[in-house]
């Protein structure tokens, strides 16, 4: 592989390009007029522009991407996460022009692009599984007849997609005709399919996923968990690896679940099998994303390996060249998602101008970003402005360590999750381990900030008397009283 085309933009496309370039390998940017001044632009080899800034007229135009793949004589593709990363159709398209998909089959996207074909899948591998239906349902009494018999509360999922679109709980048996509507419709228009499943809804789950490797000989590993329990509107805001809840030997049989339902799809490449985790440490699953995650920084920091340096060598037809026993967890890592986003608004987009943006710097401190000082934040895309992970040795220096690295990173102009993330890893319960995907209605609120920032400020002030005092009897002049 000596060319590779990224199909994406900001933060991951630079990411991406770093390790392409550090591998030797030669980078071709795609690109938005919103963006055609964007680091990611400048740093790549070429740079190629597609459209206007809208989505549907840049970054989602496949064929149009290929035809610049094919005009830049590109060996590879890789798509990064979101837009058309986990397009089977798009990776087919690119397969068929003789270029290659970094990333799994187009047969392995479209099993587990869809949550049911997926369960249909996995059925042979003896994996947990949330009770529910194991086929779309569109007729809503049938569907209620299955609701009433699991019990409530239930949740009505859309089938195909994520990120929390066409989900609906529902507490209440009056209440499902109305959720069921709701869900249909929303997975409609996201997703252009309105099946759903309806399955038993887990009350306080954690969100667990499993990373794993997997090439074209069917050599799997997997890269242990990270816990992404920490979300808005079911999605992820703060993760970490490894989960403070697993032990080993539920990390090893979640492992061991993870490379079945990626041997089930005979997946190639790097992907994440999702779990739920329940009270009782009963783990269930949930879906596979065949792609690499926004979160992927943790598992690097744990293992030493760069997730993108095995994708490329695993597209370009190497073998993994280490067996699980090699791989072990070293230390601890958070990562933030720092989003332009106003975490006391209900997390709403927030939009302007970076008129500051110095980004925290350290030993064990890492940010991935697509933007510098004075640059707009687009309306057009994703919110997030850049990802803040940290490492040490333990849990608890991590967690100190990410809180002194959120009070170091300076952006003004725009309102960021920043705030939200300093009230994270001040938290008591959160701190000690003791939380669920329940998080952010459970605790957070402004005035919970302000009243944790009022705590603070009174340690502070006690703290600072207390070495004024100390000083003060320490350097008295000898002979005063």
């Amino acid at each position: 592989m000596h060319k590779l085309l990224i199909a994406n933009r900001g933060e991951i496309a630079l990411r991406i390009m770093r390790t392409a370039r550090k591998m030797g390998i030669t980078t071709v940017a795609v690109y938005s007029e919103a963006d055609r001044n964007a680091p990611f632009v400048l740093f790549a080899d070429e740079a190629y522009l597609l459209g206007p800034p809208p989505s549907a007229q840049s970054y989602l135009l496949g064929d149009k991407i290929i035809d610049v793949a094919l005009k830049a004589k590109v060996d590879a593709i890789h798509p990064g996460y979101g837009f058309l990363s986990e397009n089977a159709v798009f990776a087919q398209a690119v397969t068929d022009a003789n270029i290659i998909f970094v990333g799994p089959s187009p047969h392995a996207m479209r099993i587990m692009g869809s949550k049911l074909a997926a369960k249909e899948a996995v059925k042979g591998y003896d994996i947990p599984m949330v009770p529910g239906t194991d086929e779309a349902v569109k007729d809503i009494s049938k569907a209620k007849a299955l609701a009433d018999e699991m019990g409530y509360p239930i949740l009505i999922k859309a089938s195909a997609g994520g990120g929390g679109k066409g989900m609906r709980v529902v507490h209440k048996a009056e209440d499902f005709v109305s959720m069921m509507d709701r869900a249909q419709s929303e997975a409609k228009s996201s997703f252009g399919d309105d099946a759903v499943f309806v399955e038993k809804y887990i009350t306080s789950p954690r969100h667990i996923e499993i990373q794993i490797l997997a090439d074209k000989k069917g050599n799997t590993v997997h890269l242990f968990e990270r816990d992404c329990s920490i979300q808005r509107r079911h999605q992820k805001v703060v993760e970490e690896a490894p989960s403070a809840v697993l032990t080993p030997d539920l990390r090893k049989r979640m492992g061991e679940a993870a490379i079945n339902v990626a041997k089930a799809c005979q997946y190639e490449g790097a992907g994440t099998v999702e779990f739920l985790v329940d009270e009782d440490l009963n783990f269930y699953f949930l879906e596979m994303n065949t792609r690499l995650q926004v979160e992927h920084p943790v598992t690097e920091m744990i293992t030493g390996l760069d997730l993108v340096e095995q994708q490329l060598k695993i597209a370009a037809g190497h073998d993994i060249d280490f067996a699980q026993a090699d791989l072990s967890i070293n230390g601890h890592a958070f990562e933030l998602r720092v989003y332009a986003e106003d975490a006391f608004n209900n997390f709403l987009p927030s939009t302007g101008t970076l008129t500051t943006y110095q980004i925290p710097t350290g030993e064990g401190v890492r940010v991935d970003d697509g933007f510098v000082e004075g640059m707009d934040i687009p309306i057009y895309y994703d919110p997030m402005i850049a990802k803040l992970a940290v490492w040490a040795p333990t849990r608890q220096a991590a967690a100190k360590k990410m809180l002194q690295a959120i009070l170091n990173y300076n952006i003004k102009g725009i309102e960021t999750t920043l705030p939200f993330g300093k009230f994270v890893f001040n938290q008591p319960d959160f701190l000690a381990g003791h939380f669920n995907t329940h998080f952010v209605a459970n605790y957070f609120s402004k005035e919970q900030a302000e009243q944790q920032n009022e705590n603070a400020a009174k340690i502070a002030a006690k703290m600072g008397l207390w070495l004024y005092l100390k000083e003060k009897r320490r350097l008295k002049v000898v002979g005063h009283k």
